[in-house]
């Protein structure tokens, strides 16, 4: 790839595969690039980058799902555990000197076009911002007293301090988004909206809880996860008995079974109908099961919920499940006949999921985004989405993208990193001891400035890109002699190229007679140079590949 810039398929395939973090981000996060930053203490730096591609960094860093990770390099086989991306997305909020809002600058000038959203959850804020940038005009209504969606609403402080999503929502207004609470809006309104608005999008979320047809679902001490947490977040604090069992496998049967405990049950048990690695979560969420006293167990379902005399809640009875192979793929879990079993509970939660509107649906003319249209995700699929949106919003609006895509490559000297660091274990985060713990009290207390950097640089920095230069090569071996990993370098007979001119693989050299050439191989190169150090005739050359969107002709 030479230096400047290319949007062939095969310079964006080269991205995609050999910077699979960021291919795993919904919204394309510039990840090499910031863990950089934060390895050189560069911590403004390292929050502006998150700050243009994810919009909420700080939320982020304490509650992504981290799609990211479980495609890092530093996962592959044989070469330890993933860095801990979302940790160090943390680190960049917390030694950032300030705290004063920070603005982007405008991507175009003022468009004279005026764009109603209706959500202040996380999709509508980001097609907010992203369109403010844009140049237009945008307002955002929000139903409640302030934006901010499940971010306020639904997830529990002690994963997410408020004042840290009343920030980065400030932020975006600090950009230029106007916002207007309170404002419940019907189809009346809606469709008054679509008249008086350029262009408006609809980013209400999902808030109709999915109730499972289960006989005793009417019992008193039934509740729907979403509608516990919200009234908890609200301030309320509901007497939920000493026997709780929360019913579902995601993040609201998650935050339910975490919050009962701190709201004085004496036993807590989450059931799933699926197995733990069907869970839409990762596994660092039931790492707190067992720090707080939650059992969990998996492959059951309900039968039947129990009531007493009183027509509240005693027990549920649950049915182990065996999991039916389905034509598109993908198990479905069945009960197993006589293996009924009953659990006693003074509390039932329901984690089982939530439900678009459809109110709005008869309304010509409107954008959907996050949520709304998807379904429950969670928070950077929304953000991701609600950047799709925008864009697509601005050319309406535009009659043309105003952006391009495009792969840069820049030459570099170094990449600083060595073999040494590969060795180097993933770090914990360190947590707030469990008898502290209370309702609001954030548990995860953020890496420190050593640590953080210390995990920054496990990252295998692949954004760089190493390539010898063949007709400069004179086969002296130097490189092989030096290099760290087996098949980083090779000797090969010919390189394998498929129908877009992308390297596919290549024939290796059995003999003096078919070494045609060396091969650095992105796939098991680690990024240290020690073959560019050692190349008598620099014909090792190193770059550094990033991948924008940008406005045309910028």
């Amino acid at each position: 790839m030479p230096e400047g810039e290319g949007c062939h398929a095969k310079d964006f395939d080269w991205m995609a595969k050999n910077v699979p973090c960021r291919a795993a981000c919904p919204a394309d996060t510039d990840i090499p690039g910031y863990l950089d930053a934060v390895r050189l203490g560069n911590y403004a730096e390292a929050y502006r980058i998150n700050l243009r591609d994810n919009v909420f960094p700080a939320i982020l860093g304490r509650t992504c799902t981290r799609p990211c990770e479980p495609a890092c390099r530093h996962g592959w086989d044989g070469l330890g555990e993933p860095v801990a991306i979302c940790f160090s997305k943390r680190s960049a909020d917390d030694f950032m000197q300030s705290k004063d809002p920070v603005r982007l600058d405008p991507l175009f000038p003022p468009s004279g076009k005026n764009v109603a959203v209706v959500g202040g959850g996380a999709a509508g804020l980001t097609a907010a911002r992203e369109l403010c940038l844009q140049g237009h005009a945008v307002t955002v209504f929000e139903a409640h007293s302030e934006a901010g969606g499940l971010m306020i609403q639904g997830i529990p402080e002690f994963r997410l301090p408020r004042e840290i999503v009343r920030r980065e929502v400030n932020q975006i207004a600090a950009q230029g988004v106007r916002f207007e609470c309170n404002q419940r809006i019907d189809a009346a309104r809606l469709s008054a909206l679509r008249e008086n608005f350029d262009a408006v999008i609809l980013a209400a979320g999902t808030h109709e809880p999915n109730l499972p047809e289960l006989p005793g679902i009417g019992l008193s001490g039934v509740h729907h996860g979403l509608t516990f947490l919200k009234a908890v977040n609200a301030g309320e604090r509901p007497e939920v008995g000493g026997e709780v069992v929360v019913i579902g496998g995601g993040f609201t049967a998650v935050d339910c079974a975490r919050m009962a405990r701190r709201l004085g049950a004496a036993r807590v048990g989450m059931y799933y109908r699926r197995s733990p690695k069907e869970m839409y979560i990762g596994e660092h969420e039931l790492h707190q099961f067992k720090t707080e006293g939650v059992t969990a167990r998996f492959n059951v379902a309900p039968v039947e919920i129990l009531g007493d005399s009183d027509g509240g809640v005693c027990a549920v009875r649950f049915a182990e499940t065996r999991m039916i192979a389905q034509p598109d793929g993908r198990a479905r879990p069945e009960t197993v006949p006589g293996s009924e079993f009953e659990v006693p509970c003074t509390t039932l939660l329901l984690g089982t999921g939530q439900k678009a509107a459809g109110w709005w649906r008869e309304i010509p003319g409107l954008h959907i985004a996050g949520d709304a249209l998807n379904g429950p995700g969670s928070l950077i699929e929304a953000i991701g989405h609600g950047k799709s949106v925008a864009r697509a919003v601005d050319r309406e609006l535009m009659g043309t993208d105003r952006f391009e895509t495009v792969v840069i490559a820049e030459d570099a000297k170094t990449t600083g990193r060595t073999r040494a660091l590969d060795a180097l274990p993933r770090l914990e985060m360190p947590e707030r001891d469990p008898s502290t713990r209370g309702v609001t009290d954030e548990v995860e207390e953020g890496l420190s400035k050593k640590d953080s950097a210390t995990e920054a640089s496990r990252c295998y920095l692949c954004h760089y890109k190493f390539e010898i230069d063949n007709d400069l090569c004179i086969y002296c071996d130097r490189c092989l002699q030096v290099k760290p990993v087996e098949n980083c370098i090779v000797k090969v007979s010919d390189l394998i190229y498929d129908q877009n001119d992308r390297i596919s693989g290549y024939i290796p050299s059995t003999n003096t007679r078919n070494y045609n050439r060396l091969h650095l191989d992105q796939n098991e190169c680690i990024r240290c140079g020690a073959c560019v150090e050692v190349c008598p005739v620099e014909c090792i050359t190193l770059q550094k590949v990033s991948q924008v969107t940008r406005p045309v002709n910028a």
